[in-house]
């Protein structure tokens, strides 16, 4: 079906000149699913009674709006739509259309309705380019149902798009593709006529290559992949060497489920832990130019901020945490520079280990047997009949002492000499070491010997940089290093 321009009937001449553009088509506008069975991915949208299948069965007027990375399918989608239902697919891209335009398409898609009854498909691609009277131009037409409107956007649309055409949009979230679907993209693309057609094979290490390039996103597949093809003869062979030289990108030897999957995120932990910046930035371009998922990168760091800075800069946690939500929210490329700025800051960081080492000494505590019965002046008084027990009975409320701080018995007794926290005197974290030792003197804990016994399940907290790894041979992986390769964590790899 011939693609209509705003304020413009289709015609015999559009359609020619539909076909002549798509002779002369990128390869991935030529793969185009014709159908919803033929999209790759995304079969939460397009199986059975998912909400585009009903669209296109049911030939419903609704407005959608699809919301996802760039190459998962958002124009495929709009356009498979426009084909099965047989309407009319009007595009506009928010980065060149203005309001003018916009009411031009609107008044041609009325126009059509009141002359054939055919119905407009209207598909803004990054509509969370308009600004608010750019997209409350759209308003009369989705509220009126002259147009079936689907936006595509990149970004959250609670944050870009006005809140009156958010409520009158069925919001549908796209997901970056699965390897596996990434492909099944290519090997479609290698064989269809419409594609190349068997002209040229890939080699499989130069397809392992591209799917990592990829990074989940079709297009990108797909426009490497007749970069590679363009000048071989019929029957050549792409390989990693032809694949290089077309997109001028090394192939990088990486792993996800081997030694190289641990080896560099073990370097990567460490060289933050070892305050070198620069190495850390190495190991974080590795690993995302081999195609290493980055939600497993943002997972090492938010443990990382934790382990190995801590108390010494309590800010780590909050940017690493950060990063993480950047990688859902933006993906990569963009969120690569999020990444960046999480392991320099980290990596620049003053390190402390000593929460590890207290939740660790806590744990070992507890799993030694030393967990006695609450204090019964902090046990639950709420109930009726906990006075008859003593339940909270001599119990001091801190809010009514001077330094928001009394002297009683918080810990059982049998762990009352315990003092699990030993702060470093690094960064911010000398300021806790002060306060917490003010607080021990008001409570009256003996700061010596108990300290020296909470200490003794581990070697004592180093001040300076640490020496090796933090394990001794044979003791397995450093605490976050990850598990030794063959024993991964589920959904680690």
């Amino acid at each position: 079906m011939a693609r209509a321009e705003p304020g413009q009937r289709d015609s015999l001449f559009d359609a020619l000149a539909q076909e002549a553009a798509r002779a002369v088509a990128p390869l991935a506008v030529r793969m185009r699913p014709r159908t919803l069975d033929e999209v790759i991915g995304q079969r939460h949208l397009t199986s059975g009674g998912s909400p585009l299948r009903k669209l296109t069965e049911h030939d419903a007027a609704l407005s959608v709006l699809l919301w996802g990375p760039p190459g998962t399918g958002k124009t495929t989608l709009a356009y498979v739509v426009s084909q099965v239902t047989r309407r009319r697919f009007v595009e506009l891209s928010a980065v060149s259309a203005g309001v003018k335009d916009v009411r031009a398409a609107i008044e041609s898609a009325r126009r059509e309705l009141g002359i054939s009854g055919a119905q407009t498909i209207l598909f803004i691609d990054e509509v969370h380019r308009f600004n608010k009277a750019q997209q409350d131009a759209l308003l009369p037409a989705v509220e009126n149902r002259w147009v079936s409107f689907i936006g595509a956007t990149t970004e959250n649309p609670f944050h870009s798009v006005v809140g009156p055409l958010l409520s009158r949009s069925l919001l549908l979230t796209l997901h970056p593709l699965s390897d596996e679907e990434i492909g099944l993209v290519i090997e479609r693309a290698l064989a269809d006529e419409r594609g190349l057609g068997g002209t040229v094979t890939l080699a499989a290490a130069a397809a392992e290559h591209l799917v990592r390039l990829a990074g989940g996103d079709a297009r990108r597949a797909l426009t490497y992949l007749e970069a590679a093809a363009l000048g071989l003869p019929g029957g050549g062979v792409i390989d990693i060497d032809v694949l290089e030289r077309a997109v001028d990108r090394a192939a990088v030897r990486y792993d996800r489920d081997g030694d190289q999957h641990y080896d560099v995120i073990s370097a990567f932990i460490k060289s933050i832990r070892g305050s070198d910046a620069d190495a850390a930035l190495h190991y974080l371009a590795r690993m995302i130019e081999a195609g290493e998922d980055p939600r497993f990168i943002a997972r090492r760091l938010i443990v990382h901020a934790s382990e190995d800075v801590g108390m010494a800069d309590p800010s780590a946690l909050q940017v690493a945490i950060a990063a993480a939500h950047a990688v859902e929210f933006v993906g990569l490329p963009e969120a690569r520079i999020n990444l960046a700025q999480a392991v320099i800051h980290l990596s620049l960081a003053p390190k402390s280990n000593a929460v590890v080492r207290a939740i660790d000494a806590a744990a070992q505590d507890v799993r030694a047997g030393l967990a006695g019965p609450v204090p019964k002046h902090l046990r639950d008084a709420s109930y009726r009949g906990a006075a008859r027990l003593g339940h909270g009975r001599g119990y001091q409320y801190p809010h009514d002492h001077a330094e928001g701080v009394v002297g009683q018995a918080y810990a059982p007794d049998s762990i009352a000499d315990r003092t699990y926290y030993q702060p470093s005197r690094h960064g911010a974290e000398a300021r806790y070491a002060e306060r917490s030792e003010r607080i021990r003197a008001i409570l009256g804990r003996d700061t010596g010997a108990g300290a020296g016994q909470a200490v003794s399940h581990g070697q004592p907290a180093s001040h300076g940089l640490p020496a090796g790894d933090g394990a001794a041979p044979g003791d397995g992986p450093a605490p976050g290093d990850g598990p030794a390769p063959g024993n991964p964590p589920a959904g680690e790899q």
